[in-house]
């Protein structure tokens, strides 16, 4: 209570505002951050991912969407007047999340690609080849973990154990990517599921996680949030796809949680210390 009272009274700086869904009563605090050096931004691209951290001198981008959401991208990236994308990491090759990225790939000047290293055949995927070829990149697939840093701000790029998760299971091929900016860890898991889920339990907690796999039912994910152990999460996700029992799990464990089904582009600002979320949507 006390500490709701002082965030009531430092209403002049960035607020977390109302609740992450109509749907959610988990625990939640008005959280203050008084200088943001790392902006993450969460697109309300329905069941897909796309999200683009920006910090003072560098821009990270993890997935595009679906065809027609690059243009999204590069508008929220020209508003900022940035133009170069250090890195673009593609989780993996499933067209609610590459879809946008052929059109990022021509418009922006694109520094490192980093993907797993798995063959897949759709449409999206040739024109993401064709604009790489274009563009000359050739992007890194990851068959071991990889990190760098920028800003200050390290980066964990942790690539798939396995060669083979079985038939139309592309989805454990999913690149998880963990951020560490001060005291605040941001986990990010694209599409994981179980198989991939079980490669990751030892990577450490986290204060945010972006909810595997659109926030469907995984069986194991009540386990994985149990060692991850965030205060925050957000799920990429439609309503459709946003599994009641997974909401119940986030009411339960007491984690605050934001989706974009409900709260639209939601923006989480961190200053190193604490993570302050904004939305569209109430």
């Amino acid at each position: 209570m006390l500490k709701r009272i002082k965030a009531l009274i430092m209403s002049a700086l960035v607020l977390v505002c109302g609740t992450s869904c109509t749907k959610n009563d988990s625990k939640s605090e008005e959280v203050t951050v008084t200088n943001p050096q790392l902006e993450v931004t969460f697109f309300d691209v329905g069941k897909a991912d796309s999200i683009i951290l920006c910090s003072k001198n560098s821009t990270v981008i993890i997935d595009c969407g679906e065809k027609g959401d690059g243009k999204e991208i590069i508008s929220f990236l020209e508003e900022k007047n940035i133009s170069t994308v250090d890195y673009l990491i593609l989780t993996h090759y499933d067209k609610d999340h590459i879809g946008g990225a052929a059109k990022v790939i021509k418009s922006m000047e694109i520094k490192n690609i980093l993907a797993p290293d798995y063959e897949e055949s759709s449409e999206e995927m040739e024109k993401y080849q064709k604009a790489v070829s274009d563009k000359g990149l050739t992007p890194q697939l990851l068959t071991s973990d990889m990190s760098f840093e920028l800003d200050g701000i390290s980066y964990k790029v942790n690539a798939p154990d396995q060669t083979d998760y079985g038939e139309n299971n592309d989805n454990d091929f999913s690149l998880i990517t963990k951020v560490v900016h001060g005291d605040n860890v941001f986990l990010f898991t694209g599409d994981a599921m179980e198989a991939r889920l079980e490669e990751v339990m030892d990577i450490g907690t986290c204060k945010m996680l972006k909810v595997p796999y659109h926030g469907r039912k995984l069986d194991n994910l009540d386990q994985f949030i149990d060692k991850v152990q965030p205060e925050y999460a957000v799920v990429c996700t439609s309503q459709d796809e946003f599994a009641g029992s997974v909401q119940k799990l986030l009411n339960k464990k007491e984690i605050t949680y934001y989706s974009t089904c409900f709260n639209g582009r939601i923006t989480a600002l961190s200053d190193g210390k604490n993570i302050a979320f904004t939305t569209e949507k109430g």
